[in-house]
């Protein structure tokens, strides 16, 4: 089905959207980035349609890029964090600060291209989801561009580590590209704890325990060179599933 054909399908059903953008010193990519978003959003005739970047601390021109494109397009806004935060505190204010019906995450370099999104939203509509996350790794010959192989590989272990750890059933909780209903984000992200790389365990987590059904769905993904994810960010991962476990005995995802 092609996203002509498609559009007409999803948009009586499509209230508005959120389209958030986590972006740290993202000056250079966040151009071509939000060109593109701008096209492919231009070309649908939803009721309602923000993005928000959410600047997390960046030293470099990134908010000053975003307030340059919202000068010419008044959907795009920009949110600050105070100082740089990490991605999962700029995904949360992202997400609280959103007013769509439908949030999506994207990162900043479009690996995901932004036309992935009409499987998330089908996938959602058709299972009667409140989440969908992109995935890689439920069919690998979408991958065009893969990571360094050092990279892959732990991330393939850290994923069967997390299934152990959590019980998700999920096979890539890391895609940056995940779609919330609004009713799913009030739950989700307030009981967010986590600032770093293993935030996206969490949320899925919380929306496990709060019986929010949640859907994956495989996608087009490129590696794209720039990556903001150090091996001490992976490696704090694998710690956060501790931390995880230690939350949910203390009661903080209730």
């Amino acid at each position: 089905m092609s996203g002509a054909e498609s559009s007409g399908w999803y948009n009586s059903r499509l209230h508005s959207l959120s389209i958030i953008i986590p972006a740290y010193n993202e000056e250079t990519r966040l151009r071509p980035t939000l060109d593109r978003i701008s096209e492919y959003v231009n070309s649908r005739r939803w009721r309602f349609l923000e993005i928000v970047v959410v600047d997390d601390g960046s030293r470099d021109a990134t908010a000053e890029v975003v307030r340059e494109y919202s000068r010419r397009w008044p959907a795009i806004r920009l949110v600050s964090n105070p100082g740089n935060r990490g991605k999962g505190y700029a995904v949360r204010n992202g997400m609280m600060a959103a007013q769509g019906e439908w949030r999506l995450i994207t990162d900043s370099d479009l690996s995901a291209p932004i036309e992935e999104f009409e499987k998330l939203i089908e996938a959602a509509l058709n299972h009667k989801a409140v989440v969908a996350i992109g995935s890689r790794a439920v069919d690998r010959s979408l991958v065009s561009v893969h990571q360094p192989i050092g990279r892959e590989l732990s991330g393939r272990v850290f994923n069967v580590v997390m299934r152990l750890a959590t019980g998700l059933p999920f096979l890539d909780t890391q895609c940056g590209f995940k779609l919330f209903h609004r009713d799913a984000a009030a739950i989700i992200f307030p009981r967010q704890q986590l600032d770093g790389f293993g935030f996206d365990v969490e949320d899925l987590f919380i929306a496990k325990s709060h019986g929010l059904k949640a859907v994956e769905v495989p996608v087009r993904w490129a590696n794209v060179e720039g990556t903001r994810v150090s091996m001490m960010s992976g490696i704090r991962a694998f710690a956060d599933l501790v931390v995880i476990r230690r939350n949910q005995i203390a009661g903080k995802y209730r």
